[in-house]
């Protein structure tokens, strides 16, 4: 498996009673598929994975999987604090249908470097799913170093890192390890385009679920070392990626879907978008529209 280009982290939609809303859900594939999304994640943080119950992980991921048929890689989020109940879950997304699982760092427990490496190879070598390294400190309290990615990214049911650090830095000491079985994703709205534009294979994108016409052109032309075109259109994203970052990661997307017909509100303890950020989330969302359609416009043309 071969991991590239615009990747997006899908939001789950719920209904207004906070129960799945599978129509919306399928509503969202649609629009992705129809944006040229090249993989799509199902239950990753931005999914509000901790939230779902394990009958609702399994609906969405089936349908998922069905509705897509195929046409692109569907990945499933699987890590969790525990490497036992990460190869459960990862079986089950394989008896599923997932083609990868994105294994996030164990959250919260905190983990040596020696133990991330016996974690992974752990889940790796049950050979369930091809797995998707996953590097977000914000949020588990443990950091995958570089040298750690370079020891796991040899095997051979290994076959990615998401990578969620934004330094520069960063991102130029995993870009080395790329090879033909192993991709340098960035996990980074706000500086994808660098990575792109520096040599990572692609984004796993939270804005791509609202803005997913842009986040393919934006990686096809950072990919393909486009710079001004690319860092132009960059530049027409950067009050999208301000206003995701207003509150805590899904709230301001969800607020930006719901606007758009996708999906009502989160599970506590997440809470939907405070008021002040009402009339920002309103302006954004008609920005959003008319680039997604001048973009739809220009290919058509």
């Amino acid at each position: 498996m071969r991991l590239f280009g615009s990747i997006t982290a899908l939001a789950t939609p719920f209904t207004a009673a906070g129960e799945l809303d599978l129509d919306a859900w399928q509503r969202l594939l649609a629009q992705q598929l129809s944006a040229g999304t090249q993989a799509v994640v199902v239950a990753g943080s931005t999914g509000e994975a901790a939230a779902l119950y394990e009958g609702e992980l399994s609906a969405l991921l089936r349908s998922a999987v069905e509705f897509v048929a195929g046409r692109i890689p569907v990945l499933a989020g699987t890590g969790h604090s525990n490497t036992a109940k990460t190869i459960e879950q990862t079986r089950r997304a394989a008896a599923l249908g997932a083609d990868a699982a994105l294994v996030v760092t164990p959250p919260y427990v905190r983990p040596t470097q020696a133990g991330l490496v016996a974690h992974y190879q752990a889940v790796a070598d049950d050979g369930a799913l091809p797995i998707v390294l996953y590097n977000v400190p914000g949020r588990t309290g443990c950091d995958l170093l570089p040298e750690t990615v370079a020891e796991l990214a040899g095997h051979a049911r290994i076959v990615g890192i998401k990578e969620a650090r934004s330094e520069p830095e960063r991102m130029t000491a995993l870009l080395p390890l790329r090879s033909t079985d192993f991709s340098v994703l960035s996990g980074d709205d706000p500086t994808a385009c660098r990575a792109m534009l520096a040599g990572a294979d692609g984004v796993i994108s939270v804005a791509s679920n609202v803005l997913p016409g842009a986040f393919r052109r934006l990686s096809d032309l950072a990919r393909e070392g486009e710079r001004t075109q690319a860092e132009d259109l960059d530049a027409r994203l950067q009050a999208a990626y301000d206003f995701l970052g207003v509150e805590p990661n899904p709230i301001p997307v969800k607020a930006l879907l719901e606007r758009f017909g996708i999906g009502h509100g989160l599970r506590l303890p997440l809470l939907p978008l405070s008021d002040v950020h009402a009339d920002t989330a309103t302006r954004i969302a008609a920005d959003i529209l008319a680039l997604e359609q001048s973009l739809r416009d220009a290919l058509a043309a």
